[in-house]
C-alpha cells in the first residue's frame, strides 16, 4: 500500500536539503520552484507519518488484545483512526492539476443583459475582489472597460498569493471553478415596472504564465500604441499610453490602457497574453488527454452556465454540483468558499473514483 512513499520520501528529504543550501537561493528562480514542490509535499509526508504512526498502534493494540478481550474497544478505535489516516493519505497523492499554485489572471466581461449585464459583471468582480481579501490575497487590476452606469465591459485582474500555499490552497486551485457563464435573475437598475430580468456574465480563469514557461518570438509581435479612451483625467485622450499587442501566429490580441505610461501598459498587455498563451496550450493538450482527463477538466468549461444569482430568492445554485444555498447577499459579499468547496469535493470524488 502507499507504494509511491518511498520515492516521495526521497524526494522530500533531497529537497531539504537543497534548500537549506544558501547558493540555491542565489537563484532565486530555482529556489522558488524547489519551494513549491517542497510545500506540495509536506503535507503529504506528514499524512504518511500518521499514517504509519497509526498502525504501530494498531499493530500494539492487538497484541493487547491477545492478552486481554478487554483490550477489543481499544483495538477497533487504532484500527479506525489508521482507516482515517489512510483515506486523508489517498486523498493526497491523488494527481493534481500541476497550475493549481499558480497565481491566476482572473477576467470578468459583460454577455447577454446589456447594460444590466455590464452591472452585474461589477458585482461579480467585487465579489472576487472581497473573496481575495478574505483569503489574504494580492490583487492589481490590469485593465478595465467601464459602463456608462457605473459597470464593467470587461475587466482583467490578478490575483496573487503570499508564500507557497498548502496543496489545494493556491489562487487557482481555488478559483479554476468559478470560469464558465454566470447568470443572474433580478431587478435591473434600468428596470421601471419591477420586472425580473434575466442577464448574464462570462467569467474565465487563467493560470498566470512565468516567462520560462511560454516562449514569446518579438517578431511574432504586432504593437500598436494609441490614446487612451475613458471618462477623462491626466492622461487620458493627451497621450498614446495605450497599447495593444497582437500574436501574429495565434491571432490572441491584447489592449491595456488603464496606466499612465506605455511601458506600465505593454508590461500589464504581456502579462496576460502569456497567461491566454498558456491557457491555449493547455487545452490543446487537454485535446489529445485520455477520456478520464477530460472528465475531470469539463467542471471548469468555460462554455457552461455555471451559476445562477437569484436575487428575489436571496438563492445561489451551482448547476455542476447541485450546490443550493440562500445566502447570495453573503456570498456576493465575498463568502465564497462553500460554493467553492462544494466544485472541489466534486472534483476530488471524480479523481478518487478514477484511481
Amino acid at each position: 500500500m502507499f507504494e509511491a512513499m518511498d520515492d516521495l520520501l526521497a524526494e522530500h528529504a533531497d529537497l531539504e536539503r537543497q534548500l537549506a543550501d544558501p547558493a540555491v537561493h542565489a537563484d532565486q528562480t530555482r529556489a522558488r520552484t524547489l519551494g513549491r514542490r517542497y510545500a506540495e509535499l509536506g503535507p503529504i509526508v506528514d499524512a504518511y507519518r500518521q499514517w504509519s504512526s497509526a498502525g504501530d498502534d494498531v499493530e500494539a493494540a492487538r497484541e493487547l488484545v491477545a492478552e486481554d478481550p478487554d483490550f477489543a474497544a481499544e483495538a477497533a478505535e487504532a484500527e479506525e483512526r489508521r482507516e482515517e489516516c489512510a483515506e486523508k493519505l489517498r486523498r493526497l497523492l491523488v494527481p493534481r492539476d500541476p497550475a493549481d499554485d499558480k497565481d491566476v489572471i482572473l477576467e470578468v466581461k459583460a454577455g447577454e443583459g446589456g447594460e444590466e449585464s455590464a452591472l452585474f459583471a461589477g458585482d461579480l468582480l467585487r465579489m472576487y475582489l472581497r473573496y481575495a481579501e478574505r483569503a489574504g490575497w494580492k490583487t492589481e487590476i490590469l485593465e478595465s472597460n467601464e459602463s456608462d452606469l457605473g459597470g464593467y465591459k470587461d475587466v482583467q485582474v490578478a490575483v496573487k498569493t503570499k508564500g507557497n500555499p498548502a496543496p489545494g490552497e493556491g489562487v487557482y486551485a481555488r478559483l479554476k471553478f468559478e470560469g464558465g457563464v454566470h447568470r443572474v435573475q433580478r431587478v435591473p437598475a434600468t428596470e421601471s415596472q419591477g420586472r425580473i430580468h434575466t442577464s448574464a456574465a462570462g467569467v474565465l480563469v487563467l493560470p498566470e504564465a512565468e516567462d520560462v514557461e511560454v516562449e514569446i518570438n518579438a517578431n511574432d509581435l504586432r504593437i500598436d500604441v494609441y490614446r487612451s479612451s475613458g471618462p477623462g483625467g491626466q492622461s487620458v485622450n493627451t497621450t498614446d499610453s495605450a497599447v495593444r499587442i497582437t500574436h501574429l501566429p495565434t491571432g490572441i490580441v491584447v489592449s491595456c490602457q488603464n496606466e499612465k505610461s506605455q511601458l506600465q501598459n505593454k508590461e500589464s498587455a504581456m502579462r496576460i497574453l502569456r497567461a491566454r498563451m498558456l491557457a491555449a496550450a493547455q487545452e490543446e493538450a487537454d485535446k489529445e488527454a485520455s477520456d478520464v482527463r477530460r472528465s475531470q477538466v469539463r467542471t471548469v468549461d468555460r462554455s457552461e452556465r455555471i451559476r445562477t444569482y437569484n436575487f428575489a430568492e436571496n438563492r445561489i445554485s451551482d448547476h455542476r454540483v447541485g450546490y443550493k444555498a440562500y445566502n447570495l447577499d453573503q456570498v456576493l459579499d465575498g463568502d465564497l468558499d462553500p460554493v467553492i468547496q462544494a466544485c472541489v469535493d466534486a472534483d476530488m470524488a471524480a479523481r478518487l473514483a478514477h484511481q
